[in-house]
């Protein structure tokens, strides 16, 4: 039963973390907002709206092993499998956007100061108060870059439906309720699942709950791709990843001081900074195609064979 109500939890989850995104977006439009502004900010906040419920909730109810997990998990997922897939179906990709200059600097810091908190074993509240700084400096960034870039994550339909304030509140309580029940469920059902089958928390966040939560940014890239606009996804990836080490872990250390076992999670952290290292290599070197989803690919197999070995 802790099965189907973790499957029926994540998708809950992930609808409800859509349905926020969009009407957000709709309220934005409402007041005139600059298309930009709802861009860059909806690219750093809205996916990764799933995993920051899972996380929270996780803190809160001092599941911090699962909290930590599901952040480290999401980043791997989202370059490894999602960037993966990207490259390996995409036919061609020729960036206007120069993304080793302009964004492979927020590849690597957010991880880099990462490794660096966690060096005590503990992401304290100090911590992540600094974490939720670095979101402050990434939405900068994003104000200063091109305009015209981000105005393309815009969803066209909603520029174009008439505003209706009853329909956005009904729908946005429908979408924190989701949200917030989902997390709720996700973290219950996969403690219980965890306990079920001998696995510590650490890998239930690892790979369920991270894998879940990770799914707007693969529908996101996949739509991406079918649409001729594959590159878009490595931006979407970059910006997710930012928010999950700030906002995500930033705001569950706020709940409650997040502890790390640093010897028992170390092939993680491996794989997590080695992962970053190779996307920073793949648009240092513009390698958009099959090769570079296959050094992605490989390191997610090794990731899944250490994990399970």
């Amino acid at each position: 039963m802790d099965y189907v109500i973790f499957i029926v939890a994540m998708a809950a989850l992930i609808y409800g973390a859509d349905f926020i995104i969009k009407e957000s977006e709709r309220i934005a439009l409402h007041f005139n907002i600059s298309h930009f502004v709802i861009g860059a900010t909806l690219i750093a906040f809205g996916t990764s709206l799933p995993e920051m419920a899972a996380s929270m909730m996780a803190a809160s109810q001092g599941k911090v092993d699962m909290a930590v997990a599901n952040v480290v998990g999401s980043v791997i997922f989202n370059i490894s499998l999602v960037l993966g897939v990207v490259f390996m179906i995409a036919k061609s990709m020729m960036p206007d956007r120069d993304l080793f200059a302009k964004d492979s600097a927020w590849v690597m810091v957010p991880v880099v100061v990462f490794f660096v908190m966690i060096q005590d074993g503990v992401i304290s509240r100090i911590d992540g108060v600094l974490f939720l700084s670095m979101m402050i400096s990434y939405l900068l960034f994003l104000f200063t870059s091109n305009k015209d870039e981000l105005e393309g994550e815009l969803d066209e339909d909603l520029v174009k439906e008439k505003f209706n304030w009853p329909k956005t509140i009904l729908l946005l309580g429908i979408g924190f309720a989701f949200t917030i029940g989902g997390a709720n469920f996700v973290v219950e059902s996969g403690t219980h699942i965890a306990r079920h089958l001998g696995v510590s928390e650490w890998i239930i966040g690892l790979f369920l709950i991270s894998l879940g939560t990770s799914l707007p940014e693969l529908v996101v890239s996949l739509v991406a791709v079918k649409k001729g606009n594959a590159e878009m996804s490595i931006g979407n990836i970059i910006g997710s990843n930012v928010a999950n080490f700030s906002m995500v872990l930033g705001g569950s250390a706020l709940i409650q001081p997040l502890t790390i076992n640093l010897a028992a999670t170390k092939f993680d952290m491996i794989i997590l900074g080695a992962v970053s290292i190779t996307l920073v290599f793949i648009l240092a070197n513009k390698i958009y195609n099959k090769a570079g989803g296959i050094f992605l690919l490989t390191l997610l197999a090794l990731f899944i064979q250490n994990s399970f070995s």
